[in-house]
């Protein structure tokens, strides 16, 4: 959603500081200046490169210029925010996370591992391997980007979590809706809607045959034998397996993880896992990345030290053209009335996340069905951007991370083209920037108080700012 002038500037504002722009920024700045003021390594940073202190959390002058720029570059330049403006910002998220702490805000390693890797996938999406993103951000390794993450992520959940408490009994009512919305339209304030779409698939899942599965079954079967009779785990991963993290130098190098019950490996990995003594191999096992075999090098507490192997089987050139035609019989039979779109996702789609949603794709970045149109994924912008509503893709062939093969068609179910605000067409939305506006509100009202209840010290260079909110306590 873009606005037209600076008084809708607190949507935008929450829109992307804690989104994937906040995490994102936090990321490049955190690789290198994350501190707090109880840690032993506080002297390395010099006064005059902290902006502001709040609670035991620190601001760096360069976090002002870096949140700027990364935001700049996620609204594409359509958003004017001086220093100031994003330094409050940022010691808005600092109380909350200061405050999260001390109201014992709990948020679980589950959690934790879940959101670094949803970043992680996206990231790697964007710029097409994970080696690219450590290399990009100036990490050393996979492992050393996940840890960093890791404390990232928890802070941000920490925020989220305390935010959520605060404006959780926070509503709206239909009055208050067409209030908000006339006092815009009074102020030639309206916003501009971008283009959105909703978008629906059908998904066929490219199977091994029964031949191909037992061929790999019997060859992880010869390799647990080996590594039983002092073959190297270390040597016959590298070899064999088709884990990409195996032949790098970080978490996965050789085949081997360290894992607890909370992080966040499939189920099935784990489950293994946690059944095997110190030494023990496992039988080959199945998980949506193909087949494995562990074992357990060392059992720590609640830590497991294990190596696998995953070997995923292989599809025929002839089992892919199957697959393609029979997406094609499907396509045709729908354009030919011979059955609706959501009677053949109920009947042939073999997608867990869709097939019991009508087909309808989720936006992994809103989680909604919604998709912005400028800020989608680019591969599958250029298969859906020029049709038409009821339109459907040719088949087309995709494969997901753990190598599972299918092939999809996907309905645009429905366009909106990018217009201003109407009231009857955009009431929900209207609805919730309404209660974004009353949530701020609210939290603005908490941090009035919470500040005076807080050490805070502003370095003289932002003495002069004029904040909204008293900071300077004065």
């Amino acid at each position: 959603m873009q606005v037209k002038n600076n008084n809708l500037k607190f949507i935008k504002m929450k829109k992307y500081s804690l989104g994937i722009a906040f995490m994102l920024f936090f990321m490049i700045t955190y690789a290198q200046d994350s501190l707090n003021v109880g840690n032993n390594n506080f002297e390395r940073i010099k006064v005059d490169g902290v902006a502001v202190v709040v609670g035991k959390n620190i601001v760096l002058d360069s976090d002002i210029d870096k949140f700027k720029k990364e935001l700049q570059q996620r609204v594409e330049g359509k958003v004017d925010i001086s220093d100031c403006e994003m330094l409050e910002e940022l010691m808005l998220q600092k109380l909350l996370a200061h405050h999260a702490v001390i109201d014992s805000v709990i948020v679980t390693d589950a959690e934790i591992n879940s959101e670094v890797q949803r970043n992680i996938a996206y990231f790697t999406q964007q710029l097409g391997a994970i080696e690219k993103v450590v290399e990009m951000y100036g990490f050393n390794d996979e492992e050393d980007l996940r840890k960093e993450l890791y404390e990232i992520q928890k802070e941000q959940l920490l925020i989220r979590q305390e935010r959520s408490s605060i404006t959780e009994k926070v509503s709206v009512t239909p009055e208050e809706v067409r209030t908000y919305f006339k006092n815009l339209e009074k102020d030639n304030n309206l916003p501009e809607f971008s283009a959105e779409i909703e978008l629906a698939q059908i998904v066929k899942i490219v199977k091994p045959s029964e031949e191909e599965i037992n061929r790999v079954i019997d060859k992880l079967n010869v390799i647990k034998k080996e590594i039983e009779d002092g073959f190297s785990f270390n040597l016959k991963a590298i070899i064999n397996s088709d884990d990409p993290a195996v032949s790098g130098n970080g978490e996965g190098a050789g085949g081997k993880y360290t894992i607890t019950r909370e992080s966040g490996f499939i189920k099935e990995f784990k489950e293994v896992a946690f059944s095997l003594d110190e030494g023990e191999i496992s039988e080959p096992f199945e998980s949506g990345f193909g087949y494995h075999i562990i074992q357990v090098e060392k059992i720590k507490g609640q830590e497991r030290d294990a190596r696998h192997i995953l070997i995923q089987p292989k599809v025929s050139p002839s089992e892919l053209k199957a697959s393609k035609d029979e997406l094609a019989r499907i396509r045709t039979a729908i354009l030919n009335g011979d059955i609706t779109f959501e009677e053949a996702v109920a009947k042939y789609s073999e997608d867990k996340e869709t097939k019991n949603n009508k087909g309808l794709i989720l936006n992994p970045q809103t989680n909604d069905t919604r998709f912005n149109l400028t800020r989608m994924d680019p591969t599958l912008y250029g298969r859906v951007s020029n049709l038409v509503g009821g339109e459907i893709t040719e088949p087309y062939y995709d494969e997901i991370r753990g190598g599972e093969k299918m092939h999809k068609i996907i309905l645009l179910k429905s366009r909106e083209e990018a217009h201003t605000a109407s009231f009857t067409k955009d009431y929900e939305k209207i609805q919730q920037l309404t209660l974004q506006k009353k949530q701020e509100e609210t939290i603005d009202k908490w941090s009035k108080v919470k500040i005076q209840d807080t050490y805070i010290k502003i370095n003289k260079d932002f003495k002069k700012c004029e904040f909204k909110n008293n900071w300077k306590k004065e």
